[in-house]
């Protein structure tokens, strides 16, 4: 079997409402989504969700290869990365033919990803993600009443901007998880998205804790920042979660031997094998890892097979347009089928038709707002209008997936 070419396709995330964090707001909740797919010569073809930016360049380094060697054809496209380096964007490309080389893999075998990994289970434990701080309380309230009602227990909100906003909206979602789970005590957990300084990030979580018992505080200081992220953890009582923007081993080493963290993420558009070497670093160190991102199928796979998996993200309850994916979600896990490979379907004439022209985003939650980290008052007293939060009027063509 021989890689012999590839196609790419741009669709939507259709959320129906406004996403973002403390950065931006995708005001209409349309978010592209960029797919990969890797061809072969005996009919087998491979899926990859994620960027595609330099993939010609990237792409000559596996062509004509088998790409049942995947971890080999991995360093491969690292290696032809080498002078202008791999991060970003880059990154996400090598992810996203590392997950259709993957994929290919396990087609060919006949076997579902998970099962061709080592997994034993196909249930991965979930939590919700509504990327919900454009929504009023009661828009919230409602998100959050879906996810409960798929047995979601462990609830994660955007924040950072105002403590006494965070605080209520984290205890309506308490309180709502808590009657649906009949008194169980739910897992909550709040992403800034790198919005603070050491300072703020000690001052805002330990006024939360005051009355919540939050299980991770996410990206509370820039992400590269180890000696910053282990001052946080030492301030608070809540665990610091943070890698998802991430790009490479290199990166992880300094944060996971200062003590910077103590939930390491990925995410999904980074690729399988960045998922699984990143997992068994965190293994020696005892750390838990989680998985980031919306329609994470393919680190869902992975998830299966690796001893340190804690829970990973579920976003949006559908999948992109013109995508169909073999799993569902029940009792607050994902579940994962049968079909060979990793599951995925993609309508690509429905993909065409949902492609939309982007123009260039000045203010979405992809764009660092230049007062990040240096905010000397709440930037609203309530539910965050859009004159006051940024709003985007567009997206990023090569849209890397809100987290």
């Amino acid at each position: 079997m021989r890689i012999t070419g590839y196609r790419t396709l741009t669709t939507v995330q259709e959320w129906g409402r406004p996403v973002g964090d403390a950065n931006g707001v995708f005001a209409d909740g349309v978010v592209p989504v960029s797919i990969v797919i890797v061809e072969t010569d005996e009919g087998i073809s491979g899926v990859g969700l994620g960027p595609y930016v330099e993939i010609e360049r990237i792409f000559a380094a596996i062509e004509g290869e088998d790409p049942r060697a995947v971890t080999t054809l991995y360093d491969r496209m690292l290696r032809h990365t080498f002078k202008a380096g791999h991060a970003g964007p880059v990154f996400g490309t090598i992810g996203a033919l590392d997950t259709a080389l993957w994929d290919i893999k396990a087609q060919a075998a006949g076997e579902p990803l998970w099962r061709l990994l080592g997994g034993r289970d196909r249930v991965v434990p979930a939590y919700a993600s509504g990327l919900d701080i454009g929504l009023t309380d009661d828009e919230l309230v409602s998100a959050y009443q879906a996810y409960a009602r798929h047995g979601l227990r462990a609830a994660k909100l955007k924040g950072g901007l105002d403590i006494e906003h965070d605080r209520r909206r984290l205890c309506l979602v308490r309180d709502l998880l808590t009657e649906a789970g009949h008194g169980l005590r739910p897992g909550l957990m709040l992403d800034v998205n790198e919005a603070w300084t050491r300072k703020q990030a000690v001052r805002h979580v330990a006024e939360l804790e005051r009355v919540l018992d939050l299980i991770w505080i996410e990206e509370p200081v820039r992400r590269w920042d180890a000696e910053g992220l282990a001052a946080v953890g030492r301030g608070i009582r809540a665990s610091v979660a943070t890698g998802e923007n991430l790009t490479g081993l290199e990166q992880y080493r300094p944060l996971i031997t200062a003590g910077a963290v103590d939930i390491v993420q990925m995410a999904a558009v980074w690729g399988i094998t960045h998922f699984l070497r990143v997992s068994a670093l965190a293994h020696a160190y005892d750390l838990p890892v989680s998985p980031i991102g919306n329609s994470p199928v393919g680190l869902l796979h992975a998830a299966t097979s690796v001893p340190n998996h804690l829970t990973s993200e579920l976003q949006d309850l559908h999948p992109p347009v013109g995508v169909a994916i073999d799993l569902y979600v029940e009792d607050g896990a994902f579940v994962l089928g049968d079909s060979p490979g990793l599951g995925i379907r993609v309508d690509e004439q429905r993909t065409r038709a949902a492609d939309r022209q982007p123009v260039p985003a000045s203010d979405s939650p992809n764009v660092r707002p230049e007062t990040a980290g240096r905010r000397l008052l709440a930037e609203s007293d309530g539910a965050f209008p859009a004159r006051r939060l940024p709003v985007a009027a567009a997206r990023h063509v090569t849209s890397l997936g809100m987290s």
